[in-house]
């Protein structure tokens, strides 16, 4: 209401104002009928300043807008990426049955194109990960995902994520995977239903995951060349990776 009340002031005030100078202007030239011309004239063009203000000028500042949003979002996953999802990736691939058809897909090469990336995440997504919450040890991958839980929290509070719904929803079954495990004493002797659970939250995560890091490298590769030339050597399902360049 009191915003209301002060664009209400600022609207009577501007058109007063601008009531006194023409006022002044017949004052002084005595040209009444040459100040209503202009007047009429400069009321003519202002469908066209809306239309160059909202259609196109503030088109260019939202799209300008919305671009460095984007670049501080590529810093938050890429941020992701060095500090868990990179590790993250080896954690969780020890649990799938059939590890060397998602490997397959993600040994991305220096000379990848746009048809590349998109056809390997097209792979993956349509890929049976096979994974089994029995395959690899639970504890262990407890013990990293407790190490990291104050970092992804600072991630999910960070106001950027709301304009990447991909990324969020990534975050979250991460984070979700970790409470699972957090709150499991003992991962010996639990009932066929439990791992099978435990499976799912682990396949929801692992495919989340692996899918986002093919669009962390192709940003890189677009504007980052040197970070993702380092990237592909350290690529985490790349059993020889080695970041000393031969």
């Amino acid at each position: 209401m009191r915003q209301m009340r002060w664009y209400l002031s600022l609207t009577i005030g501007l058109i007063a104002l601008s009531t006194v100078f023409y006022l002044i202007q017949v004052q002084i030239f005595h040209k009444v009928e040459d100040t209503f011309f202009y007047m009429l004239q400069d009321i003519a063009f202002v469908p066209v300043q809306v239309l160059l203000v909202t259609l196109f000028l503030n088109q260019l500042l939202t799209i300008r807008e919305r671009r460095a949003k984007f670049k501080k979002l590529n810093m938050l996953i890429g941020t992701f990426y060095i500090e868990v999802g990179t590790e993250l990736i080896k954690y969780l691939s020890r649990f799938s049955s059939d590890a060397s058809s998602v490997r397959s897909r993600m040994l991305v090469m220096t000379n990848w194109k746009d048809r590349e990336f998109a056809g390997a995440q097209a792979a993956l997504r349509s890929t049976d990960l096979g994974i089994d919450s029995r395959n690899a040890d639970l504890l262990e991958l407890k013990m990293f995902l407790t190490g990291k839980r104050n970092f992804l929290l600072s991630l999910l509070a960070n106001p950027n994520l709301l304009e990447h719904d991909v990324f969020t929803d990534l975050l979250w079954a991460v984070f979700h995977l970790a409470e699972e495990l957090s709150v499991r004493k003992s991962f010996s002797g639990l009932p066929r239903t439990d791992y099978d659970h435990l499976s799912g939250d682990i396949n929801r995560a692992y495919a989340q995951v692996i899918v986002e890091w093919l669009s962390y490298m192709k940003h890189l590769k677009e504007d980052y060349p040197y970070l993702f030339s380092l990237a592909v050597r350290m690529n985490p399902m790349d059993f020889g990776a080695d970041p000393v360049v031969k």
